[in-house]
């Protein structure tokens, strides 16, 4: 074991060093109606005695920790104690239901499970039965008996040495195609990208970041909570989005990490105003695409520029639009250049470069991506080159100045009469259209073109689309395989917990339109 703290590469190690002198300070406070608030000094003691509880169990070398609960300050605790301790975290979004929890527990095989008390009887049923040896409970409300064991256990805590290349946390995908994969990062890999972020987003003292996002995901757990913990930054914590309770703390914060849905929420209150934001310094937006409208919308009302970025649970954040003006403008519709350090490339088919502003593949590489995915050997080969990029599966085009735009996914591709059809091409398209508030293009089976482009559409409040006639307008603008053969209103898209439009769900559901 090393004996200088900075030669341990623990990820924990590190976000511990950055705590202010003052450990008094408040590190987190609550929202709106939230009375809570926790020292920096709370943080330490609370991940030690959390940490001690682990270690008490004497799980073997590299265990995992599987985690399936509400929001709390308590949770993200326990995720900076399982680092602390050496083992390896694992979030599951509390949305999943007993059948994907049994996938996740036989596939991961985890030594601890940590539930939602009220989940208890059919969670550490499930556990006990695939060989889990413990099973906790832990509430929103600070209750738990995680916290009851953990109070028996003493405040001060050796932080396990850790190398860069050792698991820290394994990431399940959402499994939109086969089976869900788990993205093993690595204490490098967090390290990296979080230390990477600090500089080029600039972050400064006194900057206080307001914390909106679940923490089963990359960019609640690892990016918003990585940047304020390795910054010392105070943040303002929400167990769940309220727009309404947000935009009344703007005034107190100077960050905002979001999803687009997010936005568009706060958007619709009248309260936000460019003096409810006039203490913000960054709003970022990431995990899903954000319109174009929703952008220039934002900037009407507060005067930002939100910062969209892009990244996946098995890289991390990939590309950014600059934070500083002299790093370079922000475009709307991109996600920004690659960052400092990692290399990005677009191959075509052929794995020839492509042009600029040709559209192809994303291929990555750089100290932010992943190993590979949890005992799949062959599924993580296949997803690398032979001379060691990452195939992201998303398609794009780079402009001369390298800024990214995202297409879509390369399974989304759709090949209607032997022609290739990008959805979010169209969907830029549709979205200009009057009355359109947002949309979704998916390819469903068609007996003449194997495969037909159908848009879904969600109208603006108060008005009334035409699919007729919008087909009409879009021949006049776009070659006519791209456009849609049939147009169906929703009242809403479906999405997952981070925003994501379920395009998998949309075409299981309009599947036999054609047949």
């Amino acid at each position: 074991m090393p004996d200088r703290q900075d030669a341990n590469a623990n990820l924990f190690a590190a976000l511990r060093a950055a705590f202010p002198a003052d450990l008094d300070a408040c590190a987190i406070e609550g929202a709106d109606g939230e009375q809570l608030s926790y020292s920096w000094r709370d943080l330490d003691r609370g991940t030690a005695m959390l940490a001690n509880l682990l270690a008490s169990l004497e799980l073997e070398p590299g265990s995992r920790i599987a985690v399936q609960t509400e929001k709390s300050v308590e949770a993200l605790m326990l995720y900076l104690a399982v680092l602390r301790a050496g083992y390896v975290y694992l979030p599951l979004n509390n949305a999943y239901q007993s059948a994907e929890l049994e996938y996740f527990i036989q596939d991961a095989a985890p030594a601890v499970f940590v539930c939602a008390g009220p989940h208890f009887g059919w969670v550490s049923k499930l556990a006990f039965q695939a060989g889990t040896r413990y099973v906790f409970t832990l509430n929103e409300d600070r209750t738990g008996t995680l916290l009851d064991r953990a109070a028996h256990h003493g405040d001060q805590h050796q932080i396990a040495a850790r190398a860069e290349g050792d698991l820290a946390a394994i990431l399940y995908t959402s499994g939109t195609t086969g089976r869900s994969k788990g993205a093993m990062l690595s204490h490098g890999n967090l390290l990296s990208n979080a230390r990477m972020l600090k500089d080029y987003w600039d972050w400064k003292s006194g900057d206080v970041l307001i914390h909106a996002l679940p923490i089963f995901h990359v960019h609640g757990l690892f990016v918003a909570s990585h940047g304020a913990l390795l910054n010392g930054s105070r943040m303002i914590w929400f167990s769940k989005f309220e727009p309404r309770a947000v935009i009344r703390r703007l005034s107190d914060a100077t960050v905002f990490m979001g999803v687009p849905t997010l936005y568009t929420r706060m958007l619709a209150e009248p309260t936000l105003t460019d003096e409810a934001a006039g203490t913000m310094r960054l709003f970022i937006s990431g995990s899903a695409p954000l319109l174009i409208e929703t952008w220039r919308d934002w900037q009407q009302r507060t005067g930002h520029l939100i910062l969209e970025r892009y990244g996946m649970s098995e890289t991390l954040m990939l590309t950014s639009n600059p934070c500083r003006r002299a790093d370079g403008p922000r475009k709307g519709g991109t996600v920004g250049p690659a960052l400092p350090g990692v290399q990005l490339r677009i191959q075509d088919d052929a794995g020839q470069p492509c042009a600029t502003g040709e559209i192809g593949h994303i291929q990555v590489r750089g100290p932010n991506v992943f190993s590979g995915y949890w005992q799949m050997p062959e599924k993580t080969k296949e997803e690398f080159t032979a001379d060691g990029w990452f195939k992201t599966g998303d398609v794009g085009q780079q402009d001369a100045e390298g800024y990214v735009s995202i297409v879509g996914r390369s399974k989304d591709l759709i090949i209607s009469g032997g022609f290739n059809v990008y959805p979010a091409e169209i969907e830029g398209f549709l979205n200009e259209l009057p009355g359109v508030a947002e949309s979704a293009v998916i390819g469903v089976p068609h007996p003449d073109f194997g495969e037909a482009v159908v848009a879904v559409l969600v109208a603006k409040p108060g008005a009334k689309l035409q699919p007729t006639e919008m087909m009409a307008a879009m021949k006049g603008r776009i070659a006519g395989f791209k456009v849609p053969k049939l147009m169906l209103l929703a009242a809403e898209l479906p999405r997952n917990s981070m925003g994501k439009v379920q395009k998998k769900l949309l075409r299981e559901q309009h599947a036999k339109a054609f047949t």
